[in-house]
């Protein structure tokens, strides 16, 4: 199916178009459930350019080899020298990458793609006024944000992302098999069609430099991104851009509002940050109206406080210091009496693809979590190395290191290879990890039943662990102390029926459990120093009871930097806080910030809430 003959998808269509007229607007991004045409649309890009703009797909088992230049073996063995043979990159110079299912794709190499597209955006520059498309290669790229999800840092580098739907309409199915059907008479001729839209792309192509952005024009741009939430400026340059390249698609003079506004949604839809409003009162009246905000506020004023404690944190329970259960100015409410609730947990769910950063360790493991670099024979080939490894030779790499010295060898027939010639496999493979559940079970939990939300949250990671085969572990922290009710075990059903049973009630030692996961991690690490460790913290950050004399709030900065410092060692932040709230805290996203972790609402972490992230990209910057 041609182009132009794809039923619906105009906003897709628009995107791609406008990135053809001007590839300085820094690619497109396709988003989309499965069987929504976005392969389909993407390679169908390649007949609506001219045949001499390069279109070049990259498979998703690419190696670094095949996308860097490299030796051709062939010419080298003809000519006894060094001739280079392209790479993918070089050869899309000037034209368009396409890449499928990118949020798939190992992270190391996409940067590579995007390296290289930055390092060559000079020339595009230059040579924009030769041809519009010349100078600089454009990223076509596709993804079913199901299947994973792809980085904020990765989404912001291109510069267009469009979100494709199925069609479900009756007429637009009729029109869909009309025109996959070449010999039904009654459909319409894509080649028309098509010629005619590529025609109008090259004038547009040429005429953009002719186009002027006023000043009210750039303020509503500014203006825009800003209300938008938008982090850095690549989204302001985008969207001038794109807005200046519609103008010429539509064959205007000068950049209007309405070309702006049509060009909004593809622009910032996978930028757009939704801003925490605040009125005055709230930031200048930290109270709140949940029960621990009180507690919470007496513990950082802890008179007995002492700044200059050289250990930091102390094993023990804080009722020593007056902070404890048995205090008896606590109030008779969930968290300062002795009342215990246990919940059941609510319906479990599919959860988001949590990507982790990988490191530049050499392992021999299993599992499904994180790519590293793998010691054994199996796992994925992704580059050659000289490092000798024993009896994985790299083939291809080795004779094109050995081919430019074929004639000085005397070679008569078979490739003459000597030992500096030899390079080898550098593997890859998918690895586990130990992920500690760090679980707040104090009496703020029982709050409208908010340990039943997280219960289910926790319930949903553990069968995302199964599947990744990681090991779990299950600390649970309230009243004065922390407890690890599950060491690390491969048992997932064991998990979930601990977790079942767990009470909620007492104070909110937050210290306590950061302390327990710090300690947990370490001996872990003094068996296996390579293993890799997740610490998920599910909690609302409202943190009343120390450890120690020093004041709960130094205690936990303290402790989440010992945390952050552990090698090998990623933190994820579940917020358990009511959203909805009037007045919130948002304890726990500062809590993130110490820790350096990644933040997520119970919401967040919802697969469906990841494939309706474009659709609702839209509302905020409407």
């Amino acid at each position: 199916m041609s182009f132009s003959s794809m039923v619906g998808q105009k906003e897709a269509k628009l995107a791609l178009i406008l990135n053809c007229i001007d590839p300085l607007i820094g690619g497109v991004l396709l988003a989309g459930e499965k069987g929504t045409g976005k392969s389909t649309l993407a390679r169908s890009l390649k007949a609506l350019i001219p045949e001499d703009i390069p279109f070049i797909e990259v498979p998703l088992n690419v190696t670094e080899d095949s996308l860097l230049d490299s030796v051709s073996i062939d010419d080298a063995i003809r000519t006894g020298g060094k001739v280079t043979q392209p790479g993918l990159l070089s050869r899309a110079s000037g034209g368009i990458l396409y890449v499928d299912d990118v949020n798939l794709m190992n992270r190391d190499l996409l940067k590579i793609i995007f390296d290289h597209q930055d390092r060559s955006a000079g020339d595009g520059e230059r040579r924009q006024k030769e041809r519009s498309i010349a100078g600089n290669f454009s990223i076509v790229a596709s993804m079913n944000p199901e299947e994973g999800p792809l980085p904020s840092t990765v989404a912001d580098r291109f510069g267009l992302c469009s979100s494709l739907t199925s069609c479900t309409g009756r007429e637009d199915r009729r029109r869909l098999l009309r025109r996959t059907l070449p010999e039904d008479k009654n459909a319409k001729s894509p080649d028309k069609g098509l010629s005619r839209l590529s025609a109008r792309i090259a004038l547009a192509g040429q005429s953009i430099k002719n186009l002027g952005v006023s000043e009210v024009i750039r303020s509503k741009i500014v203006r825009t991104c800003i209300d938008a939430n938008i982090a850095g400026h690549r989204g302001d340059i985008v969207l001038q851009r794109a807005a200046v390249a519609y103008a010429a698609l539509r064959g205007d003079l000068t950049v209007t509002e309405k070309h702006l506004e049509k060009v909004i949604p593809p622009a910032l839809v996978h930028r757009a940050r939704e801003l925490r409003q605040l009125n005055d009162d709230e930031m200048n009246n930290p109270e709140s109206t949940e029960p621990d905000a009180a507690d919470s506020q007496r513990g950082e004023r802890n008179p007995s406080g002492n700044d200059n404690d050289p250990g930091g944190i102390r094993e023990g329970s804080g009722a020593e210091s007056g902070g404890g259960e048995s205090d008896s100015a606590a109030p008779l409410s969930r968290e300062g009496g002795s009342r215990e609730e246990t919940f059941a947990a609510g319906d479990p769910f599919g959860v988001r693809r949590i990507a982790l950063r990988k490191d530049r360790i050499e392992r021999k493991t299993a599992g499904r979590r994180t790519g590293t670099k793998f010691s054994g024979k199996g796992g994925r080939y992704v580059k050659s190395i000289l490092r000798k490894r024993k009896n994985d030779i790299a083939v291809d790499a080795t004779l094109r290191a050995a081919a430019p010295w074929q004639q000085s060898r005397g070679r008569t027939a078979n490739v003459i290879i000597h030992e500096e010639d030899l390079r080898y496999r550098q593997r890859e493979r998918k690895m586990r990890h130990l992920v500690v559940f760090v679980l707040d079970c104090s009496g703020s939990m029982g709050a409208k039943k908010r340990m039943v939300e997280t219960k289910a949250a926790v319930l949903s990671l553990l069968i995302d662990c199964y599947h990744k085969r990681d090991k779990v572990a299950l600390i649970a922290f309230r009243k004065d102390r922390a407890e690890l009710v599950l060491p690390p075990t491969s048992s997932v059903e064991t998990a979930s029926g601990r977790l079942s049973v767990l009470p909620v009630g007492g104070k909110t030692p937050l210290t306590a459990g950061l302390h327990a996961a710090y300690n947990l991690i370490r001996q872990v690490r003094v068996k296996d120093p390579h293993t890799r460790s997740l610490v998920v913290l599910i909690s609302d950050g409202r943190a009343n009871q120390p450890l120690g004399e020093m004041p709960v709030g130094k205690e936990i900065a303290r402790c989440a930097r010992a945390l952050s410092q552990l090698p090998g060692t990623d933190t994820i932040v579940v917020d358990t806080e009511d959203k909805s709230s009037f007045v919130r805290s948002d304890s726990a996203l500062a809590l993130s910030g110490m820790l350096g972790a990644e933040y997520f609402t119970t919401n967040d972490l919802k697969a469906e809430y990841l494939a309706g992230i474009v659709s609702s990209g839209k509302e905020r910057i409407k």
